[in-house]
């Protein structure tokens, strides 16, 4: 998989093993790796030549991006980043809610459908504004650099800090199949508590900052090696959930009348409220979808590509997370699996038997570092190219003199994921991401109506049909479940208007006094 980033003109580029490959404009590096002696960005001309160029070395010109990518990469890219923490975790949050194994399943449909639907108009946006970056290039260009800022802003908290927390939350989970006090849920009395914050330190929480901490340090020291790690972790992660997919259904002790049996029901709302709050999980799940849009500028034919590239993708892991979801409830009614965080774990317990389940439930944690480790190293440089562009904190825009790594956005990352996990609990931190990232994505899809109106917008035959049906359902449904979320979930939608109203003030005192992000939309 290859990941793009960008500030408006200015783009980073990272290959499946989490290596820079490419950083533009302000970062001027046409093709890039890692030297691993000194963990330096060595661009490949340099390394022919023996000279090294620094990161911001801007005497290199802009060369324009070669159309390489076919179908087929273009779908590998969106499998790879949707299959995530969503299909370890997000189960136990509705089982119980929705209390039937037929809206438990029909309920990733759903999503999927919301998926679908939101790729198609991501479609039309990425190639209409080629340069990658996705949100924040289209609300910058509709709404103006404040919203660009916000939705960087957004992307700190939302976007990678809290994802790093709940998939750190998740790993403790799963070790806690070993040892039981490591669960995040374990009754734990708070050091601090002033009123609307409480600090817990459990076993859960001090396992999960110690992942953060370990993978926060070695992103300062010699990133070269975590980027090797990664292209392990992404492959274990992979080989892990297509054997016990496969295993599961062929050998494990399983009853398929699990299906036929309802449970209680262990949420007061109607069932088509939390129908609605429990879409926020399964967002969760499925981010991931719009991936592709990243590498707009590289895909051949991208009106005919893209498109199918998003909807083959999307398609394919709707079919790969339904099956999951059914082999769960092959292995346990939705009894033993709601409020069972380690639904994985707690399936192969019932599939193989404990011995068995203990390989899986280990193999299953150290997959989870694979998720942890691509955002640790991905999230400071794209804070990184966002302040070099004037478009995020300067602070963020330091390099360590010894280290060559943005060590001010690492730590300032770390420390974030730290005080999430020992402040929020899991299911908390589910809702306050999956709100946040779909409320941006549906203003990135409200643009365009906006868009459209310009005589020269290349429009999308997918999105045209019954204009504008396509986005008035994404952006219809995305604003009905906002509705419900913060009407049934005050204090996660507090917090998540509150981090936006942060963002705006932070941009307004600062950036905003100084005209904003370099080359920002009017």
């Amino acid at each position: 998989m290859t990941r793009y980033l960008s500030c408006f003109r200015h783009e980073i580029a990272f290959s499946g093993n989490g290596t820079l490959v490419r950083c533009r404009r302000v970062i001027v590096i046409q093709t890039a790796n890692l030297d691993e002696r000194n963990s330096r960005l060595v661009p490949t001309s340099s390394r022919l030549s023996k000279k090294p160029i620094s990161v911001t070395d801007t005497s290199v010109t802009d060369t324009p991006l070669v159309r390489r990518i076919g179908l087929i990469g273009a779908t590998s890219i969106v499998v790879s980043n949707m299959i995530g923490i969503g299909i370890f975790t997000m189960p136990a949050f509705f089982a119980g809610d929705l209390g039937t194994p037929s809206l438990v399943i029909g309920i990733w449909v759903v999503g999927a459908f919301m998926a679908l639907v939101g790729a198609l108009c991501y479609s039309e946006l990425s190639i209409n504004f080629p340069r990658s970056g996705g949100e924040y290039v289209y609300l910058s260009e509709a709404w103006g650099p404040t919203w660009g800022f916000v939705d960087g802003w957004v992307t700190f908290f939302a976007g990678f800090s809290a994802p790093i927390a709940v998939a750190a939350l998740a790993i403790a989970a799963y070790l806690a199949y070993f040892f039981p006090a490591l669960s995040p849920d374990h009754p734990v009395e708070p050091i601090v508590s002033l009123g609307f914050v409480a600090i817990r330190l459990g076993g859960g929480q001090l396992v999960a900052c110690g992942v953060v901490i370990v993978f926060t340090v070695l992103n300062i020291l010699n990133v070269s090696h975590v980027a090797k790690l990664q292209t392990y972790l992404t492959g274990a992660k992979l080989l892990v959930l297509l054997a016990f997919l496969i295993l599961g259904f062929a050998v494990g002790d399983g009853d398929w009348s699990h299906f036929t049996h309802s449970m209680t029901r262990t949420s007061e709302l109607s069932l088509g409220s939390q129908f609605a709050v429990s879409l926020v999980f399964i967002y969760l799940g499925y981010s991931g979808w719009n991936a592709a849009v990243y590498v707009a500028e590289e895909i051949r034919d991208p009106v005919r590509v893209l498109p199918r590239a998003l909807l083959g993708g999307t398609l394919l892991v709707t079919v790969f997370f339904i099956a999951l979801n059914c082999l769960y409830i092959y292995a346990n009614p939705l009894e033993k699996i709601a409020g069972n965080l380690a639904v994985g774990a707690n399936a192969a317990v019932a599939l193989f038997g404990p011995r068995t389940a203990g390989i899986f439930a280990a193999a299953m944690a150290a997959s989870l570092l694979a998720t942890v480790n691509a955002m640790c190293l991905i999230g400071p440089r794209v804070y990184y190219a966002m302040a070099q562009n004037r478009a995020f904190l300067p602070a963020a825009a330091k390099v360590h003199p010894r280290w060559q790594s943005p060590w001010v956005a690492v730590v300032a990352q770390g420390t974030c994921c730290c005080l999430l996990i020992v402040t929020g609990t899991f299911e908390s931190l589910a809702y306050y991401i999956s709100f946040m990232l779909n409320l941006f994505s549906a203003l990135a899809v409200l643009a365009l109506f906006k868009f459209r109106k310009n005589p020269n917008w290349q429009q999308i035959p997918w999105v045209s049909f019954a204009y504008p049906l396509i986005p008035s359902i994404y952006v219809g449904v995305n604003f009905l479940i906002f509705i419900y979320f913060a009407s049934n979930q005050k204090e996660q939608a507090i917090w998540a208007l509150l981090t936006v109203l942060a963002g705006a003030l932070v941009f307004h005192f600062t950036l905003g006094r100084t005209g904003g992000p370099a080359g920002a939309a009017s």
